[in-house]
């Protein structure tokens, strides 16, 4: 049975980081829909949480849920943005490894990409 959900968020666009994939991953643990969520930034969504203070403040709330964070290494070392994401406790390593388990693993895992 899968218990577990990657969310993958490649868009820089506010609203829908906002509205679905942070909205959906913050309630999913509370609400018992998942029992293990993770988070990846990737690409242009980087830049929306090193800039964008609502998301960053949002990320902080629903990290308190359990929700675990990351983004791509290497988006965050071209962005500049690996201290900035540091510090709201997000880690930038090689997402690729966890993204390649999960596609991999479809009777413990479910993918979302935004």
């Amino acid at each position: 049975m899968k218990n577990n959900l990657l969310i993958v968020i490649s868009t820089e666009n506010k609203d829908s980081i906002l509205k679905f994939p942070l909205l959906y991953g913050g309630v999913s643990i509370p609400r018992d829909y998942w029992k293990r969520v993770c988070i990846i930034f990737w690409g242009a969504s980087i830049l929306s949480v090193k800039h964008n203070v609502e998301i960053r403040q949002k990320i902080l709330s629903i990290k308190e849920e359990g929700v675990e964070f990351s983004a791509c290494i290497v988006c965050s070392n071209e962005y500049d943005a690996v201290e900035s994401l540091s510090q709201i406790g997000i880690v930038s390593n090689h997402t690729g490894e966890l993204l390649t388990k999960a596609l991999k693993d479809d009777k413990l895992w479910a993918v979302l990409t935004v």
